[in-house]
């Protein structure tokens, strides 16, 4: 059995350069400030910054006196998303993770050599994943965690510790490796021992005499002898980054930038768990503004209001994980609808959801995909407005002209197929399944059945054209001739009426009778032509009859098809609603 542990060295400062690319590198010296204004003290400083003298506890105006050194504050909400982006690297090499620090993460490696090849190679690509993530990481493999967790935390780079060898590698390391208490290791000091192995070397007995069992615990991680289980940590399907910003940000192009990065990380950590973005969720706080007040009194003319925050919504219609199409839809979608106010802070999640897959055929030519798909409704949307872009959906109600546009959202019906249908549309489902295996005369029975079935295509006219209809008043108001749009023709067969009335309390109550007529235009119907005194109209009106002669008028409607057409009573008028393919 072995084990691996990822160490962050200097994690505090890297958590804040991984989302700012330029602190990044050996050249840059950075100090981390905490606590309250103005008593602002060093918590953190790299390597850089100590050799230029920076300590831990020097004051804001200290540091700032230094040249040349980077002074930010420290982030939990970066340090936050920088550990759950070293969990799920760790996940994506081992279903087996302990949480052990902010800045550890120990792994079971238990069957992976099979996989991934030996001890070297695991490490190595256990390094690239991490720093995938925009940190830089110590990786350690040995046969016990508490041995792995040493030598990460004691060793750069990528450190393997052979089975029975542990005490030997890691007695060189200082004291400081195994505690931090200051009084042990004070008292580990005025007795001359600095090292691991001097530490091993002392009698177990005497050490619990004098430092009780805390003694005897230092003396098994000193001789990597400490066996422990390994608490396992529960996997999340919601990612967040989120990004602090020292000035506000009001133009697209930078705030653009910014979320581009975010993007990335977040797209990156979905890799490493092999998982893509259905729901992008991004807040935007604010900064302050202020507003004049009435002039009173005490001559207050400006009010600081509390910070407000902006939201954006990102539904896909289908799972993808390219930060590239992300940002293009966030950026359509702020075109359209930008926030009023500088932006000070991002916060940014993602709720994870399996990769689309799909299964094309050789000789079947390929579609758009959904991606690019996603993207042009959102270049519609923003062109026309968000309630002028979708699917028609019916609303629940008698009246036959209500609908509404409904966003596209065919990865709601995919997850529902794939669920196998668990509601009404599933049972029916099952329920032809099982008559299908009911024996070979069932099959025949229901493929005859569904072979025999049709299905009508109703166009809808919207508005609905205004009709003159010539009726037979000894029967029930039957249309005889139906003239609409120049066209004019006999009735052929007539079903109905079928009368509908409804919201009568409202100013746009309806009461309709309506008609299902088969119609055949034989021909146009003729303007009727008024009399005219003068030659000059007179002229005007065969001019206009030859034209209409010479060049007749392709019809958008069928000369002989089915119409539906309808009685409005409040108005006391005929109407087309449409006609069926």
């Amino acid at each position: 059995m072995a084990f691996a542990c990822i160490y962050i060295s200097g994690f505090l400062v890297q958590a804040v350069a991984r989302s700012e690319p330029a602190l990044r590198g050996d050249r840059v010296a950075l100090a981390l400030l905490s606590g309250k204004a103005p008593l602002w003290s060093v918590v953190a400083a790299n390597v850089v910054a100590q050799r230029a003298g920076v300590q831990l506890g020097m004051t804001k105006a200290q540091v700032t006196e230094f040249c040349g050194v980077e002074v930010r504050h420290r982030s939990e909400a970066q340090e936050k998303a920088a550990h759950a982006a070293l969990l799920d690297v760790a996940w994506s090499i081992s279903p087996r993770v302990e949480d052990t620090a902010a800045d550890t993460i120990v792994l079971d490696l238990e069957g992976l050599f099979s996989m991934l090849g030996s001890d070297e190679e695991i490490a190595r690509v256990l390094m690239e994943r991490v720093m995938s993530v925009e940190v830089v990481p110590n990786i350690a493999i040995a046969s016990n965690i508490e041995a792995a967790i040493l030598a990460a935390r004691g060793f750069s780079g990528i450190s393997i510790l052979p089975v029975g060898e542990e005490a030997a590698r890691l007695g060189v390391l200082p004291v400081r490796t195994v505690s931090s208490d200051a009084e042990i290791l004070e008292t580990l000091d005025r007795w001359g021992i600095a090292t691991l192995q001097a530490l091993a070397e002392l009698p177990v007995l005497q050490l619990s005499e004098r430092l009780g069992q805390r003694g005897v615990l230092l003396h098994e991680l000193a001789r990597g002898a400490r066996v422990r289980a390994l608490v396992l940590a529960q996997a999340s399907l919601t990612f967040e980054e989120e990004m602090e910003l020292d000035e506000a940000v009001e133009e697209l192009e930078p705030l653009s930038f910014l979320l581009g990065r975010l993007l990335d990380q977040l797209c990156a950590r979905l890799e490493s768990r092999a998982l893509a973005v259905q729901t992008v969720r991004v807040w935007f706080e604010l900064e302050p503004s202020f507003e004049k007040d009435v002039q009173s009194l005490n001559d207050e003319s400006r009010k600081k209001m509390a910070p407000r925050e902006f939201a954006k919504v990102l539904t896909l219609p289908a799972a993808m994980r390219d930060a590239k199409v992300l940002l293009k839809l966030l950026r359509l979608s702020l075109q359209s609808d930008a926030p009023k106010s500088p932006i000070q802070k991002i916060r940014m999640t993602a709720d994870a959801a399996a990769p689309r897959t799909a299964q094309r055929g050789l000789f079947v030519p390929r579609g758009p995909d959904p991606e690019k798909l996603e993207l042009t409704v959102a270049r519609l949307t923003k062109l026309v407005g968000e309630s002028n872009v979708g699917v028609a959906e019916l609303i629940d109600t008698h009246r036959a002209e209500n609908f509404r546009v409904a966003r596209w959202t065919c990865g709601a019906i995919a997850r529902e197929e794939r669920r196998g249908g668990r509601g009404k549309a599933g049972r029916k489902r099952k329920a032809a399944a099982d008559e299908v295996g009911a024996g070979a005369g069932a099959e025949h029975s229901l493929a005859e059945s569904v072979g025999k079935m049709s299905a009508a295509g109703f166009r809808m006219l919207r508005p609905p054209l205004v009709a003159s209809v010539e009726v037979n008043e000894e029967r029930e108001r039957r249309p005889l001739r139906v003239s609409f749009s120049g066209m004019r023709g006999d009735v052929i067969a007539a079903s109905g009426p079928w009368r509908s009335s409804g919201e009568w309390w409202q100013e746009d109550g309806w009461d309709h009778d309506e008609w299902d007529l088969a119609i055949d235009f034989g021909k146009r119907a003729e303007p009727r032509e008024k009399k005219t005194d003068d030659i000059v109209a007179r002229m005007h009106a065969i001019s206009n009859a030859a034209r209409r002669t010479k060049i007749p008028e392709a019809s958008p409607w069928p000369r002989h098809g089915v119409y539906r057409i309808f009685y409005d009573s409040p108005r006391k008028s005929w109407f087309v609603r449409g006609f069926y393919d």
